[in-house]
C-alpha cells in the first residue's frame, strides 16, 4: 500500500541555515508516529515545514503521491495536511462553535460535522456558546483538535499535545488521538514531551537530536526499553529496529 505522506531527504530551517538534515519518513493510513526529542531538536520546525509555514531548504514532501509545493500553506492545506500549533491558535474572542464553523469546508455539512466533534469530545456540548478564551486549557486543546478534524485532514500534525495541560488531561487526550486515527485513516505525527505516553497511541516512534534522526523503531518496543530513548535524548544514536 502506498504511504500517505512520504518525505525523501527533507532540511528545513532558518535565514538558510537549516537546523533538520536529511528528515525522511513514511506513514501509511491511520498510522501514529510520536516524535520525540529534546527541546531544540527540530521536531516543531518538521511539522512547520510539512504544513507549508516554512519553506524547505531541500528534499520533497508527497501526500497521496502528489508533491506538496514547498512553503505554502494553502497548497499543503489544500493537499490534507493539517497542523494543530503548540499555541493552538485559536480565535479567543469567539465562541467555540464559531471557531469550528470557520475551519468547515462546506456550510451544508456543518450539522453532521458539530455532531462529529461533539461524538469526539462531549465536554464541549454544552460550552458551544462560550468564548474560546474562557475554556479550560484541556477544552481549548479539544477545540483546536475538533478543528483540526472538520478539516478531514490526510496527515494531522499535532505539535506539543500536552503544552500547559496536567498529566491526567493528557492521559484522556492522547487516546482520543489513537482513536481519530484508527477511525479516520488519518495519518498522524505527534510531537510530544510524556514519552511513554505518547508511545502507548504510537504505532512509530523517532527520536530527534540536533535536527537529525537518531533512533527509530516500533513504538511498543521502544517503549519496553526505555534506557534505549534515554541514550538516544542523550546522544548516543541507535540503527532502525
Amino acid at each position: 500500500m502506498s504511504p500517505v505522506l512520504s518525505c525523501t531527504g527533507l532540511d528545513a530551517g532558518y535565514n538558510g541555515r537549516p537546523c533538520v538534515r536529511g528528515f525522511d519518513l513514511e506513514l501509511g493510513a491511520g498510522e501514529v508516529l510520536a516524535l520525540l526529542g529534546p527541546n531544540g531538536a527540530g521536531k516543531t520546525t518538521v511539522l512547520m515545514s510539512l504544513a507549508g509555514l516554512l519553506p524547505t531548504l531541500a528534499g520533497t514532501v508527497f501526500v497521496d503521491g502528489h508533491q506538496v509545493k514547498s512553503g505554502h500553506a494553502r497548497s499543503a492545506a489544500k493537499a490534507g495536511l493539517v497542523l494543530v500549533p503548540d499555541d493552538r491558535s485559536l480565535f479567543t474572542s469567539l465562541t467555540v462553535e464559531e471557531n469550528l464553523r470557520l475551519s468547515v469546508r462546506s456550510r451544508r455539512s456543518w450539522p453532521a460535522e458539530r455532531d462529529s466533534i461533539l461524538e469526539t469530545f462531549p465536554q464541549l456540548a454544552d460550552r458551544l456558546k462560550v468564548p474560546a478564551g474562557a475554556l479550560s486549557g484541556g477544552e481549548q486543546q479539544m477545540l483546536a483538535i475538533g478543528r483540526a478534524l472538520v478539516q478531514h485532514p490526510k496527515v494531522l500534525l499535532i505539535d506539543e499535545l500536552s503544552m500547559g495541560l496536567a498529566p491526567v488531561i493528557v492521559e484522556r487526550l492522547l487516546p482520543v488521538v489513537r482513536a481519530v486515527a484508527d477511525s479516520t485513516g488519518a495519518a498522524v505525527i505527534l510531537v510530544e514531551q510524556h514519552v511513554q505516553l505518547a508511545l502507548e497511541v504510537a504505532d512509530t516512534a523517532m527520536v530527534m537530536r540536533h535536527g537529525n534522526q537518531v533512533l527509530r523503531g516500533d513504538a511498543a518496543e521502544l517503549a519496553a526499553t526505555p534506557d534505549v530513548i534515554e541514550n538516544a535524548y542523550m546522544g548516543e544514536a541507535f540503527a532502525s529496529s
